[in-house]
């Protein structure tokens, strides 16, 4: 069917273009979206007619994206155009490529289809060959096009979920039908932000902050190979328009919040992230209080969801980088640990005490002698773990020398705490691999500062009798109040008869 209506097009000598007839009908129906702009669609006359599915999206661009344009025939090849009609050209295909088809159903529209991709795919040889300088005019009319292919409203993850197989794993990502077109799309776009001739101070009009809005919403998108080219997207425009930052930031910052916070799901985090670690490897110093503020209240507590694995690798990676910028940080971050510690997930718990040691390899001995007692209270609950893969791995700790040499200068501290649950270990702990490993912590504190650990020991075996004393005091209370109490029931007893009915009616 586009075909037809393209053979009905005025050839190149004509006065007018689909485009100009297009842009004549559309404007009659211009919405004003309540800031005085009107959003003028190109494609609306030709979607109507052709039954497109048109999906949401809400960029808005000026009334004049393709103002001044010449008309130009949209099939026509950029080569068979002298080179003062190509930017004409370009406008008259991409705004063609604004329609959009409903790909669920792959025989509806599929001559339509084709001819769009290949469409598609010359706009990209285009770009790609770097031989144009983009005009307003051009930059406008990609933005719309990209806008309207992209931005979009995801169906609601649980009837996604509903339309699915059985016997599909709850973990396989939902591929979009529609992404031989999209990947286009997206490509085009990514080409223009890379063109040496890109302007971005003609372009920051059309790429404001609600374009950044929804290219961000796009992030929660359950296809990776969508997410993966808005990554792209996103770290170029982050770097090219430096008046967009701090609202890129603080938009990121809000995603991350609410995610940790309220939602608890989100599929592009490990993305955001992977971008906001080469952004945060740039910022100067002395870190300002901003930066400082996304540390502490959007990505330390990225460590309360259960979904960490998925992302922890990027999380961690912003973490040091903030940490090698600024080694009063490590604190910060290590309380914030502490905060979020897991209880009942020993996923997680491993997670974290793999981190915790990165992180110590990295503190001053100020600093840790601050967080020392709260910090080892955590280790030896570790130590203490019916899972023997935490408890084992919270005893691989004494096989770093950094944090060894850090406990050392800290020991009167940390070994009384340590010893308790080292003994407690000795007592009652299921596995033989971690009492192995508790004897070998023991090994090193008799080392460290024997005279110490003999005085942890008696100390321990002191409070051990109080403690054993307390509970034969307890012991021997309870016997008390149980003979005291039967003495009290037992005589109440005894004087209990059994009346006649008769007694005890007229009682």
């Amino acid at each position: 069917m586009l075909k037809q209506i393209l053979a009905k097009f005025p050839r190149k000598s004509s006065k007018t273009s689909p485009v100009d007839s297009v842009e004549n009908n559309s404007c009659n129906n211009d919405a004003n979206l309540g800031n005085g702009v009107p959003l003028t669609n190109s494609c609306t006359v030709l979607s109507t007619r052709l039954n497109v599915v048109k999906r949401m999206s809400s960029a808005i661009f000026p009334a004049s994206v393709t103002s001044g344009a010449m008309p130009v025939e949209p099939q026509v090849p950029f080569k068979d155009v002298a080179n003062s009609e190509k930017q004409n050209l370009l406008v008259s295909k991409l705004n063609l490529c604004c329609l959009v088809y409903d790909f669920r159903d792959s025989s509806r529209n599929s001559s339509d289809k084709e001819l769009k991709h290949q469409m598609l795919l010359e706009l990209n040889d285009f770009v790609a060959s770097g031989s144009a300088k983009f005009s307003e005019t051009a930059i406008a009319a990609i933005c719309k096009m990209c806008a309207e292919n992209i931005f979009r409203e995801f169906p609601p993850k649980h009837n996604y979920r509903t339309t699915r197989s059985e016997t599909e794993e709850d973990d396989e990502p939902l591929l979009d039908p529609a992404w031989w077109h999209l990947q286009l799309v997206y490509e085009l776009f990514i080409q223009l932000l890379g063109q040496g001739s890109f302007d971005v101070k003609m372009a920051k009009q059309y790429i404001d902050q609600r374009f950044i809005l929804q290219l961000l919403d796009l992030f929660d998108s359950e296809d990776p190979r969508e997410r993966d080219c808005l990554k792209s997207i996103l770290h170029r425009i982050y770097g090219k328009f430096m008046v967009h930052r701090p609202f890129i930031r603080q938009a990121v910052s809000n995603i991350l919040y609410r995610f940790a916070f309220e939602t608890d799901s989100h599929n592009g985090i490990a993305e955001l992230l992977e971008v906001f670690g080469s952004v945060i490897s740039g910022f100067a110093l002395p870190l300002k209080e901003e930066h400082k503020l996304f540390l502490s209240k959007a990505l330390i507590p990225l460590h309360k969801p259960k979904s960490l694995g998925v992302y922890h690798q990027q999380l961690a990676y912003c973490i040091v980088q903030f940490v090698e910028k600024e080694q009063k940080l490590v604190s910060v971050v290590i309380k914030g640990l502490l905060k979020y510690w897991p209880v009942t997930n020993s996923k997680k718990e491993l997670i974290f005490i793999s981190e915790m040691e990165e992180l110590l390899e990295m503190i001053n001995m100020a600093d840790f002698e601050k967080i020392a007692v709260p910090l080892f209270r955590r280790i030896g609950g570790c130590l203490n773990s019916s899972h023997f893969q935490v408890a084992e791995r919270a005893h691989f700790l004494w096989n770093n020398d950094h944090i060894v040499n850090l406990i050392m200068h800290s020991r009167h501290l940390i070994m009384p705490i340590i010893f308790s649950a080292l003994e407690k270990n000795n007592k009652n702990h299921w596995n033989k691999a971690v009492l192995n490993l508790t004897q070998n912590v023991r090994k090193v504190f008799s080392e460290m500062d024997e005279e110490l650990a003999l005085a942890c020991q008696c100390r321990l075996g002191e409070e051990n009798s109080k403690l054993d004393f307390i509970a034969e005091r307890r012991k021997l209370t309870w016997e008390h109040l149980e003979t005291s109490a039967s003495f009290q029931i037992a005589p109440s007893s005894t004087v209990v008869t059994v009346e006649p009915a008769t007694s005890i009616l007229a009682l």
